[in-house]
């Protein structure tokens, strides 16, 4: 398993590749400092299967690049570390396509649970951070969304990863993702609720 940490603060750098070790004994973790050079890492390692990255390093604007990471590698999981307890920037987070949001000051335990959790395809937020409106909140990614509005549509996985240039199997990764976090069991039931909630507009 090969895990790239994105973040400005070497020590914390240290301290994460420390509780990855609990994660997969043989996981390789390589390091980035800042924006650009997060970038470029990620272009240059194709076999990652996780980044977690920091919004607020040295360049360019952290939601402008989890947007750029998001669309131009779809299939690699984003988790954002942040020292934020703001909602908007959860909620933005996971909104721009990040799959789970792990505050800094959370115990090693807790960032093992969060990360498994996302391996196996889920999204994390801290509860604390969750919206506590009477309106029950659904974390859709700007991918899922896609999906959700082209399932509304009629169009089957192929057309799907056809129009969203994707292949069949991440497609249904998508839509497995959007049935567990909507909880429903069927494309039907999952379009009706995200109509009835304004997760889709018609």
């Amino acid at each position: 398993m090969k895990i790239l940490i994105a973040d400005d603060h070497a020590l914390f750098r240290e301290g994460v590749i420390h509780i990855l070790q609990g994660l997969d004994e043989n996981v390789i973790s390589i390091e980035s400092s800042n924006v650009e050079q997060t970038l470029n890492t990620v272009s240059e390692n194709d076999d990652l299967d996780l980044l977690l990255i920091d919004l607020y390093m040295p360049g360019q604007n952290g939601f402008d690049a989890l947007e750029i990471l998001t669309k131009s590698h779809p299939a690699l999981p984003i988790v954002v570390l942040s020292a934020s307890n703001n909602p908007q920037d959860m909620r933005k987070s996971i909104e721009m396509g990040a799959m789970g949001f792990i505050r800094k000051d959370s115990t090693g335990n807790v960032m093992l649970n969060a990360l498994q959790l996302v391996l196996a395809g889920e999204i994390y937020t801290p509860s604390q951070m969750m919206n506590t409106g009477n309106e029950q909140a659904h974390h859709l990614t700007q991918r899922q969304l896609e999906v959700l509005q082209l399932m509304e549509q009629g169009c089957a996985n192929k057309i799907i990863a056809g129009e969203l240039s994707i292949s069949e199997a991440t497609v249904k990764m998508h839509i497995g993702a959007i049935f567990r976090e909507l909880k429903v069991s069927n494309r039907t039931q999952a379009v009706l609720l995200a109509l009835e909630k304004n997760i889709l507009c018609r």
